[in-house]
């Protein structure tokens, strides 16, 4: 067979068209439009907006806010095993099944994700961001740090400042509200003799039916 010497012009003549017979045949293209750019998520993983601390959590669980939705990404068996009240379980391989598009595509929750710890937790929160989705958020430090900070926390010196033995207060207050360690009437005060309170953030948009949720 005679052997056909291509130019540079030719190659790359032939590698245009066949790309482009390769782009006739992918169907149109129906990617989101509003994706984040990668520089605008290293933005938002720069400023820490993505977390809610676990008082933030245990508050509005133990005023059942309605807006507040926990996600729980582990896997089936560990969900079963232990979880956040009111949380559903969408294991991380399944985020992006169409089954669960309505509970992130809205606007009225706060959907917090969860796992052991934080890792898992960012990617989903990553995944979900450049996808152009709201109102998601990750608890920090996952369960781990819940049962240290929220189930089990320690109590700081007696010395210690007034916003330490606060937070101490409120701890304990969720803590035995959700299910910690026994706590008395008067230990569910704050030092200044009223309930420590720390709010968390509020969503605002459109009113759309959602998939699952707290109870």
């Amino acid at each position: 067979m005679k052997n056909i010497n291509l130019t540079p012009r030719m190659l790359i003549t032939a590698i245009l068209l066949s790309l482009g017979l390769i782009i006739a045949a992918v169907p149109k293209n129906t990617t989101i439009p509003y994706k984040l750019t990668a520089a605008q998520i290293l933005d938002e993983i720069k400023s820490g907006t993505q977390y809610l601390e676990p008082e933030q959590v245990a508050q509005m669980l133990v005023e059942k806010d309605p807006y507040l939705q926990l996600i729980d990404i582990r896997p089936q068996n560990e969900f079963e095993k232990f979880n956040l009240q009111g949380a559903v379980n969408i294991p991380v391989d399944n985020l992006l099944s169409p089954d669960y598009t309505e509970v992130f595509d809205q606007d009225i929750k706060l959907n917090v994700f969860y796992g052991n710890g934080t890792t898992q937790a960012n990617e989903a929160w990553m995944l979900l961001r450049q996808l152009g989705y709201k109102n998601i958020y990750v608890l920090r430090g996952g369960l781990n740090y819940w049962a240290e900070a929220i189930l089990n926390p320690t109590a700081p010196p007696s010395t210690s400042p007034n916003d330490d033995l606060a937070r101490y207060d409120f701890r304990r207050g969720a803590g035995q509200a959700l299910g910690g360690g026994e706590l008395s009437s008067t230990q569910s005060q704050s030092s200044d003799g009223t309930k420590a309170k720390v709010p968390g953030p509020k969503p605002a948009g459109k009113k759309k039916k959602v998939a699952g949720g707290c109870s």
